[in-house]
């Protein structure tokens, strides 16, 4: 058996003949063997193409500042495998994730003619379960990994249910059509729960589906809803009537909506979990994202930078409309790098008028594709002229030679180039040294 995280996370890698396989079929065998049950605390399960990381966010922190002990897991991380599973206010430790490691194995090996290949994911979720039931916790609050019905999260039955939004992508495991990626989607809603919905104007099905599973939607614009105000906005809901609220500490229009979402699935557990108004302004004002339009103010006459994981084109969208409703004196750079499975052109056409120039850095691994290739793709989408760097790092440091002080840059595409944009952020002093960080190989999709 692995001895290091370093050992288990190769182990894991070539244990399962798919990196991406949808089912909860093995997963259950290995969670009957380890005599596991469902939660008996509330849990909240976010899905949707984009938002669920915010929106997740938003539901931890205000059960924090409720002073409620919750376990949080997200996919993927940026920079340290621990990101995903936190612990109430800490990562997961080390000696957590071993303890877990073991076990899991023991139990997906079994009699040894019977094993169980699990992916990578499904080892990470798995373990993510058996920590949080041991730390005896009061919420659980779950970020759905790809899709919703076939995803390893769904294994756990969700006291609220939230979809946040849905747009194309990964159309190969989820359906060609918005329809079909909301039906995939809609497979988290619960008989008797209640199913959140984030967005306005969602796909019908959302709703046909939530009636047919014996779920009760509750629609942004219907059930819930916000106003925005001079100074902060208001959230009505149906139970809570909160007005005079912050505005959260996530920047950008859409995170009025995200956090109104998360308020919508909070008040569903309130007779349970206690939240109070003072609570639910400590909590927005408080959260922090990486990488979701994250605005580094380097100072002594060197640019900003921002920071944003967007990898399709709704969420390029935002970035555009965030980059338009922020203007700068100086010019706007891109440092993009793109997945070769994404369509980058689309993301390119969303944001092409807001660059001035642009440096496309390659990207390794199964899923990565090289800046030539990305180049040739984007063309003819964007402004301004293109240039070809060997990785991320390089990328920044081109971009960042070029720079004025007046100008900004703008790193996105890709958990896999703000992870590394971080790392060169903070070796270049631009970004504060982050605590001790582990097991930053771990595969960062998955």
């Amino acid at each position: 058996m692995p001895r290091s995280l370093e050992q288990w996370f190769a182990h894991q890698g070539q244990l399962h003949p798919k990196t991406i396989d949808l089912g909860l079929a093995r997963l259950r065998v290995v969670l009957e063997r380890l005599a596991w049950r469902q939660p008996s605390v509330p849990v909240v399960t976010v899905a949707g193409t984009n938002g669920k990381g915010s929106v997740t966010a938003y539901c931890t922190q205000v059960l924090a500042a409720a002073g409620h002990r919750v376990g949080t897991f997200t996919s993927p991380h940026l920079r340290d495998y621990r990101e995903r599973i936190r612990v109430h206010d800490r990562l997961v430790t080390t000696d957590e994730l071993l303890w877990a490691f073991e076990r899991i194995e023991t139990a997906r090996v079994g009699a040894g003619s019977d094993a169980v290949s699990l992916t990578f994911f499904e080892y990470n979720a798995l373990a993510a379960f058996l920590i949080f039931d041991a730390a005896r916790l009061d919420a659980w609050v779950l970020e759905v990994g790809l899709g919703g019905r076939l995803d390893a999260v769904n294994v756990v039955d969700a006291t609220v249910a939230v979809v946040v939004s849905i747009g194309l992508d990964h159309q190969e495991f989820l359906g060609e059509t918005t329809e079909e990626i909301a039906r995939e989607k809609a497979g988290i809603f619960r008989k008797g729960r209640v199913a959140v919905l984030g967005s306005r104007g969602l796909p019908p099905v959302l709703v046909d589906s939530a009636v047919a599973l014996g779920a009760t939607p509750k629609r942004l614009g219907s059930e819930f809803d916000y106003t925005r105000e001079i100074s902060g906005w208001s959230y009505r809901g149906r139970r809570w009537d909160l007005t005079g609220l912050p505005s959260p500490a996530l920047l950008g229009d859409t995170q009025f909506t995200n956090a109104a979402t998360a308020l919508a699935a909070l008040e569903e557990l309130d007779a349970e979990l206690p939240v109070s108004a003072a609570a639910v302004a400590q909590g927005l004002t408080s959260v922090r994202l990486v990488g979701r339009f994250q605005v580094i103010a380097t100072g002594g006459g060197k640019p900003s930078w921002i920071l944003d994981v967007a990898h399709n084109a709704d969420a390029a969208r935002v970035l555009a409309q965030n980059l338009r409703a922020l203007p700068i004196g100086g010019r706007t750079l891109a440092v993009c790098g793109i997945l070769a499975d994404k369509d980058a052109a689309a993301i390119a056409a969303e944001v092409g008028d807001c660059f001035d120039a642009w440096w496309l850095a390659s990207i390794e691994g199964v899923r990565g594709t090289s800046g030539a290739v990305l180049k040739d793709r984007i063309a003819g989408h964007v402004n301004g002229p293109l240039s070809v760097a060997a990785d991320i790092a390089a990328a920044c440091a081109a971009a960042s030679a070029a720079a004025h002080p007046a100008d900004r840059i703008v790193v996105f595409g890709s958990f896999h180039t703000v992870g590394p944009a971080l790392d060169w952020l903070e070796s270049q002093g631009l970004l504060p040294r982050a605590p001790l960080r582990e097991y930053t190989d771990a595969p960062r999709n998955f």
